[in-house]
C-alpha cells in the first residue's frame, strides 16, 4: 500500500508491507541511526562510532534533501520501521553518482535486523516506489565485491550484475573491487 501527500512542496512518503513501513526521513530519526552506528557496523556507510557526534548536522541536510525530491541532486534517504513496535531498523534510498551519471539505490540495516528480509522487502517496495514517482528508466547498485549480503540482497530483489571493476567510491579512501548492477524499470 503506498501513500503519497504532497503539501507546499513537500513530499511525504509512506509505504506499508505486512512487516514494515517505509517513510520519509525525518528529525528523531538520527538518533536510532546514531545507535546502530555504535556498534561500528555501519561504518562502511560513513556512520561510524562517532556518528551522534555529527548526526545532528546530518540529519538537517537529509530532511532538507528529502524536501527537494530530486534523486538527481545528491540523496534521497527513507527511513524503515518495524510495523509491530515503531522501531527504526534501517534505511533505504537513492543517491546520484555524478561519475557515471546515474541514480542508485542504498540501504542499510541495524545489525540485529540484518538476515530477516527487512532489506530485501524494503529494497522492493523502494524500487516500485522509484519507478512510479520519478522519471527514471533504471536505478544502479554499487556494492564493494567483499559485502556478499548486500550485493544478494540486490540479486534477490532483480539487479542484474553488469560489471566487476576497481572503483574509488565517495567515502572510500583508495579503489576497491565493486559489484556495479543495474535494475531497469519493468513495464
Amino acid at each position: 500500500m503506498m501513500g503519497y501527500l504532497s503539501v507546499k512542496q513537500r513530499i511525504t512518503m509512506n509505504i506499508e508491507t505486512e512487516r514494515i513501513i517505509i517513510r520519509s526521513i525525518q528529525r528523531g530519526d538520527e538518533k536510532a541511526y546514531a545507535e546502530m552506528a555504535k556498534d561500528g557496523s555501519l561504518a562502511e556507510i560513513g556512520f561510524d562510532e562517532n556518528f551522534s557526534d555529527w548526526a545532528e548536522d546530518w540529519i538537517n541536510e537529509a530532511v532538507a534533501l528529502t524536501e527537494k525530491d530530486n534523486p538527481r541532486a545528491d540523496y534521497i534517504p527513507c527511513t524503515i520501521v518495524l510495523k509491530t513496535t515503531g522501531e527504526v531498523i534501517g534505511n533505504v534510498g537513492c543517491t546520484y553518482y555524478e561519475d557515471t551519471d546515474r541514480v542508485g539505490i542504498c540501504y542499510f540495516a541495524g545489525t540485529a535486523y540484518r538476515r530477516q528480509g527487512y532489506v530485501s522487502e524494503a529494497v522492493q517496495e523502494y524500487i516500485s516506489y522509484f519507478f512510479d514517482h520519478y522519471n527514471e528508466k533504471e536505478i544502479i547498485a554499487t556494492i564493494k565485491d567483499n559485502n556478499i549480503p548486500s550485493w544478494k540482497t540486490a540479486e534477490k530483489c532483480g539487479f542484474e550484475l553488469t560489471e566487476t571493476k576497481l572503483y574509488k567510491d565517495l567515502d572510500d579512501d583508495k579503489e576497491e573491487l565493486y559489484r556495479f548492477y543495474t535494475r531497469r524499470q519493468k513495464y
